[in-house]
């Protein structure tokens, strides 16, 4: 393919994308295959001679199209969002156009440095205390990772370092290993199982904090593990505090973990992957307080976003969280991957992953001026993924991102109040943001099979969590594209397959009795 063909077909698959998005609410949200589909649809090898770009697009919408599903449907109500939008598909291409691998700000300047920037900006946006902001000589500083996953990891691994170092510099005659043994990490039971799978590839135990009846973990639980734990000679090392969890979006007490946390020298790690974007509008910060305390104890008040002259300054501030991390790429219109990571001293980082071969080396590599990011990460190459929020932040402006989620929270707050208006169905956490958990009064038993029908009927596609001994069903909204009408679409559909469902069990038990 030439640049003239390029050309030509570039156009042409841009119509597809764009007529495939445009399309998505008429697809079937949720496929009709069976596992291995695939394979017999495509030969046994690669060819030997090149294929048509026709036959390709032809098999797209022949093979791949049939085994996909559509998280940009706005019957997708699963999982959590993955953010879509046309600036970040387009900054994609670019970035795909330039290919550089940034590892180095050698590698390529305006990759780490753009990066940087717009760490700073989005920093900014949030109102996290200027300690986390590049700026021109922070110690602190963001980085884009693959995912909340990585960050998590990339944290443990850091905090795990730091504290064998400074136990090693007290005690020499202590080794890595006798100190690994000991190391304990901490979480909710409400956690992600991403922060249970850190702990296995970190080589550390991690223990559960058992959460109150908000879903949330609070300092009590946390002090008396963390007492139990150092009176059998263990070590507390690292805390991983939720804000929006993945089964029902509760947010742990920061106001309360965080002080424990500094007064037990604990890496405390704030994992927002979800819920993050939302603070960007003010009537969502203060869920996030607790990363940072002013000296008296009183909460910060958010204030106006996007005023840097506004930031709260490290200096007037106790910050709790060595370590914060959302994820863009869900809620922020920022396509998949771009996770935002700080950290309040990049140190940390540097001193847990740096390394320096001969032929990764630079110039400018101790000049104090730059960032090397292979130092803050697991891989060492990266994809130019700050484009993508270059160009979002500019073409819909913090204001537009704003009204984006709040149309989200709208949505859920409608989808809510339709679940408590049939007395038959109960909501089962407090809807915060964009998420709603609901199931019908009964057994865990009747909820499973209602859940079967709405995914067997693949109008609409949702998946479920258990809260507590709860079987419970998620309803999260997802697509950019999602309206009311949508909302009203599914519920009345949800409740059409509880009468059926319902009706099938009376008449199951009638016929036991006769």
């Amino acid at each position: 393919m030439n640049a003239h063909e390029f050309r030509r077909r570039g156009k042409e698959m841009v119509d597809y994308v764009a007529d495939y998005l445009e399309g998505v609410e008429g697809r079937q949200v949720y496929p009709d295959v069976e596992p291995g589909y695939l394979r017999p649809l495509l030969p046994t090898a690669a060819p030997q001679e090149p294929e048509t770009f026709e036959d390709i697009i032809k098999d797209v919408e022949k093979i791949i199209m049939p085994g996909v599903t559509h998280w940009h449907s706005p019957y997708f109500f699963a999982y959590f969002p993955t953010a879509s939008s046309y600036p970040a598909m387009l900054a994609d291409m670019l970035c795909g156009a330039i290919g550089c691998i940034g590892f180095s700000w050698a590698a390529s300047p305006a990759c780490t440095e753009l990066e940087t920037v717009m760490m700073d900006w989005l920093g900014k946006m949030l109102r996290l205390p200027a300690v986390f902001l590049a700026g021109e000589a922070g110690e602190g500083g963001g980085v884009i990772q693959g995912s909340a996953s990585e960050a998590t990891l990339v944290a443990l691994l850091a905090a795990r370092t730091k504290v064998t170092r400074c136990l090693q510099a007290a005690s020499p005659g202590l080794t890595q290993a006798t100190i690994m043994e000991k190391l304990v990490a901490y979480a909710s039971d409400q956690a992600h199982s991403s922060v249970e799978r850190a702990g296995l590839i970190g080589g550390v135990k991690l223990k559960a904090i058992p959460s109150d009846g908000k879903f949330a973990m609070r300092a009590s639980a946390l002090q008396e593990a963390l007492e139990r734990d150092k009176a059998e000679g263990l070590i507390p090392f690292f805390v991983v505090a939720t804000l929006g969890t993945t089964s029902c979006c509760s947010f742990d007490n920061l106001l309360e973990v965080g002080p424990i946390c500094c007064e037990e020298d604990v890496w405390l790690h704030v994992d927002a992957a979800y819920a993050g974007s939302a603070f960007i509008c003010p009537e969502f910060r203060h869920l996030l307080n607790g990363v940072e305390m002013q000296p008296c104890g009183l909460q910060v008040d958010p204030g106006p976003v996007h005023q840097p002259e506004d930031m709260p300054r490290a200096g007037a501030l106790i910050i709790y969280a060595d370590s914060f991390n959302f994820n863009p790429h869900k809620w922020l219109l920022v396509n998949f991957d771009c996770s935002a990571m700080w950290v309040k001293k990049r140190t940390d980082l540097t001193g847990a992953f740096k390394l320096d071969p001969v032929y990764l080396k630079h110039s400018h590599q101790d000049s104090g001026l730059i960032t090397d990011y292979r130092h803050w990460q697991l891989p060492l190459g990266r994809r130019f993924r700050s484009l993508k929020m270059w160009f979002v932040f500019r073409m819909y402006g913090v204001k537009g991102l704003q009204t984006y989620i709040r149309k989200h929270v709208q949505l859920s707050h409608e989808f809510e109040a339709l679940v408590h208006q049939d007395p038959r169905f109960e909501v089962c956490a407090e809807v915060t943001l964009g998420l709603v958990c609901f199931r019908l009064k009964g057994s865990n038993k009747l909820n499973e099979a209602l859940l079967e029908r709405i995914n067997s009927a693949k109008k609409i596609h949702l998946v479920p969590c258990h809260l507590r001994d709860q079987f419970v069903l998620r309803f999260a909204i997802c697509s950019r594209t999602v309206e009311s009408a949508h909302v009203q679409l599914a519920w009345e559909h949800i409740r059409g397959l509880a009468t059926d469902l319902l009706g099938a069990q009376k008449e199951e038990k009638t016929e036991i009795k006769t």
